[in-house]
């Protein structure tokens, strides 16, 4: 289960950063830091929880590419289907298509 939440992790750290990293220019320092900024949080995440196995390297390097890949798509995907210019922070733009999508008194629900 340990190592199922982990990879899981990963992943979704890499989702945030791989659709950051999509939303600037090829090697430029915002590109590069979207890709190596992940690495230490995916190294202390096993180091923290798993330990150190040279066996799972394979795995997790994997996982780590399917995230940023997955969070390039995701914003190549969010682009073409709202036509509207989007930021490149994952949380930021999902609330903002949320409240254009069911308006903005999505939060008033005490009311």
């Amino acid at each position: 289960m340990r190592l199922f939440l982990v990879i899981l992790a990963i992943f979704v750290i890499n989702l945030v950063f791989g659709y950051w990293r999509a939303n600037t220019k090829k090697f430029s320092w915002q590109w590069i830091l979207a890709i190596h900024v992940p690495v230490p949080i995916a190294i202390g995440l096993r180091f923290l929880f798993l330990g150190w196995d040279w066996m799972m390297i394979p795995v997790f390097v994997l996982v780590f590419f399917a995230g940023q890949f997955a969070g390039g798509q995701l914003r190549h995907s969010l682009v073409k289907s709202y036509h509207e210019r989007l930021s490149s922070n994952l949380l930021v733009d999902m609330v903002s298509i949320i409240r254009r999508k069911w308006g903005p008194d999505i939060t008033d629900m005490d009311e």
